[in-house]
């Protein structure tokens, strides 16, 4: 069985939500999903992400995917 790389995906929610004055409780009451959802995305720990999801973090948080995500260089 192969071994699965670590994606390089980064979430940029931390600073989104400091920018914003949003806590992650308020914002995961906002999109209605639970903390612990919204934290495993906040710490880089999130393997995926559903489109309701991020379509509902981007309504809230008036930004576009690419301002909640980046991806590293190698």
């Amino acid at each position: 069985m192969p071994v699965e790389e670590p994606h390089r995906v980064v979430c940029h929610l931390d600073r989104i939500l400091a920018e914003r004055g949003l806590t992650v409780t308020a914002l995961a009451e906002r999109i209605g999903v639970t903390n612990v959802n919204l934290s495993v995305l906040k710490n880089q720990r999130a393997k995926a992400i559903r489109f309701s999801t991020l379509t509902a973090l981007c309504e809230v948080l008036e930004c576009q995917p690419g301002d909640l995500f980046s991806v590293e260089e190698l």
